[in-house]
C-alpha cells in the first residue's frame, strides 16, 4: 500500500529527519506535537501540526491510543515512531494493526520478542548466537545459585528495558541481596517490570552493533558501528566501520546479527547489539533495538542508503529492494552527539533558550538538528540538541573533519557537552581506535 500521508509520532531532530525523507518521497507529513512543541521547527516545517496533549510525555508522546486516533483523525495512512518514546512499545504497533494504520517498524510480536531481554537471549541461543553467561534471577535463592557459576563480578540487568536503568554491578557475594533489591525496584519504576537477570561482567569490552534491514522474508546487514564511547550506558560517539577488529571477528558479528534477525523473520530497520570481550577475544549478544537508532546517519554516510526511506519501502510491502551484494561500503564515518547538559555538573540537563546556534558546514559534514538561534530546550525531554556526522575516505580523514566541525560549532544560552566532545575525539586513546566502554570514565577522571 502506498503511503500518502504519514503522522510523525516524535519530536526534535528525528522528527525533522523523517520529515525530510517523506518530502523527498512525496509523502505528506503531520507532526504530532505536545503543547511545548507547538512552535518547534518540526511543527513549522511539516505539512500540518496536530497537538496531542500537554508537555509531559506521559500525557502526549507516550499515549498509544491517542497517537493512533490522531492518525485516523487526520487521515494518515501510516505512523513513524522514530526512536525513544513509543518506538519499541508493542501497544502502538498493535493499535496500528487493529485500526488498519501502517506502522513503520516491526510487528508488535517482534517488538515484544526483543523487548523482553530473557526471551531475546533465548532467541539468540536458538539462532546459534553466543550470549553472555548468565540467566534469570527468579528469586534471591536462584540468583545466588546462578552467581556461583557466573563468578564475580557480575551485572544485574532489567528484563524489560535498557539504557542502564535497573542495572547494578556486584563485586562480592555478600552485596548481591541488596543489589538485587535495588535493581528490581529501579526496573519496576522505569519499565513497570521488576524482573531482573544476571550476566557475567566483562571488564574490558567494546560495544559493537550491526545495522540490519528485513522485510519478513529476507535480511541484509549494513555493516557494524562501534558505540563504546559511552557514559552510564548512554552513547556519546559512534563510528562505522568499527575500528581494529580482525576480519574473522567482524564477519562473525555480522553473520550472528543476520542469524538473529532471520530467526525472528524481522521486518524493518533494527540493530543487533554485541559486547566484544577484549580479554577473551570473543563476542556475545546483548540485545536488539527494534527501531531506527540515533546513530543511523553514520551508516547512511558509508552506504549511501536512506534508512528512513528503506523503512517506508518495507512498510509499504515493497520488500527490501536490494540484496547483500548490492550494499557497498565507502570510507569511514563518526557521529558526535551534542547535548544540552553540563559536564561540570555531572552532565546535568540544562534546559533554556538557545541564544545562538552556529552549526558546521563543509565537505563530508552532516548535521541533524532541530535547534536554531532562539530555539527553546524544554525540560521535559531528552537533552539532545543535534548530531554532527563526519565522513572521510578513512578514519583519520573523518576524525580530522569532525575535529574541525566541532571547533566551528557554537551553542550559546544553554550549557552543552561541546568542549567534552572536542576533548574526547582528541584523546590519544580515541585517536588510536578501539576504545573500550571504560574510555569516557577514564577521560572524566583525568579532568576532561
Amino acid at each position: 500500500m502506498k503511503i500518502r500521508r504519514l503522522l510523525i509520532a516524535n519530536r526534535g531532530e528525528i522528527a525533522l529527519r523523517i520529515l525530510r525523507t517523506c518530502r523527498s518521497l512525496g509523502i505528506e507529513t503531520v507532526a504530532a506535537v505536545s503543547e511545548a512543541d507547538r512552535d518547534s521547527l518540526p511543527a513549522r516545517l511539516a505539512d500540518r501540526a496536530l497537538c496531542i496533549g500537554p508537555a509531559r510525555p506521559s500525557e502526549s508522546y507516550l499515549r498509544p491510543a491517542t497517537i493512533v486516533q490522531a492518525a485516523l483523525g487526520v487521515g494518515a495512512d501510516a505512523i513513524h515512531p522514530g526512536y525513544g518514546f513509543l518506538s519499541e512499545n508493542p501497544a502502538l504497533a498493535r493499535f496500528c494493526e487493529q485500526e488498519g494504520v501502517i506502522f513503520v517498524g516491526p510487528t508488535a510480536a517482534q517488538i515484544e520478542a526483543v523487548g523482553d531481554k530473557l526471551n531475546a537471549r533465548a532467541a539468540a541461543e536458538a539462532a546459534g548466537v553466543p550470549v553472555v553467561p548468565g540467566g534469570a534471577a527468579a528469586d534471591r535463592t536462584a540468583a545466588e545459585a546462578l552467581a556461583v557459576g557466573i563468578v564475580f563480578p557480575l551485572l544485574i540487568k532489567a528484563v524489560g528495558g535498557g539504557g542502564g536503568r535497573g542495572m547494578q554491578r556486584v563485586d562480592h557475594a555478600e552485596d548481591l541481596p541488596a543489589a538485587l533489591d535495588l535493581a528490581s525496584a529501579e526496573a519496576g519504576a522505569a519499565f513497570g517490570d521488576a524482573r531482573v537477570y544476571l550476566e557475567r561482567f566483562i571488564a574490558r569490552g567494546r560495544h559493537v552493533e550491526v545495522q540490519v534491514l528485513g522485510d519478513g522474508a529476507h535480511t541484509v546487514h549494513l555493516g557494524e558501528r562501534d558505540c563504546s564511547a559511552q557514559r552510564r550506558y548512554q552513547k556519546l560517539i559512534e563510528e562505522t566501520p568499527a575500528p581494529d577488529l580482525t576480519d574473522s571477528l567482524r564477519e562473525g558479528i555480522r553473520a550472528a546479527a543476520l542469524r538473529f534477525a532471520d530467526r525472528l523473520g524481522y521486518r524493518g530497520a533494527g540493530t543487533v547489539e554485541f559486547i566484544v570481550d577484549l580479554d577473551r577475544g570473543t563476542f556475545h549478544f546483548l540485545e536488539m533495538n527494534a527501531r531506527i537508532q540515533v546513530e543511523h546517519p553514520a551508516t547512511e554516510a558509508v552506504t549511501g542508503i536512506d534508512l528512513v526511506a528503506a523503512q517506508i519501502r518495507i512498510a509499504e510491502g515493497k520488500g527490501l529492494g536490494l540484496a547483500q551484494e548490492d550494499i557497498r561500503f565507502g570510507g569511514h564515518a563518526v557521529e558526535c552527539r551534542i547535548n544540552a547538559e553540563d559536564p561540570a555538573q555531572d552532565f546535568r540537563p540544562c534546559p533554556g533558550t538557545v541564544s545562538l546556534a552556529r552549526w558546521p558546514e563543509g565537505d563530508g559534514i552532516r548535521v541533524d538538528t532541530h535547534i536554531a538561534s532562539g530555539s527553546r530546550v524544554p525540560p521535559f525531554y531528552d537533552s539532545l540538541l543535534g548530531k554532527i556526522i563526519a565522513h572521510g575516505a578513512d578514519r583519520a580523514a573523518a576524525l580530522a573533519r569532525l575535529a574541525a566541525a566541532l571547533a566551528a560549532t557554537r551553542i550559546e544560552g544553554v550549557a552543552t557537552n561541546l568542549a567534552f566532545q572536542r576533548a574526547a575525539i582528541a584523546a590519544p586513546d580515541f585517536a588510536a581506535g578501539a576504545v573500550d566502554t571504560g574510555f569516557v570514565g577514564r577521560l572524566l577522571a583525568a579532568g576532561a
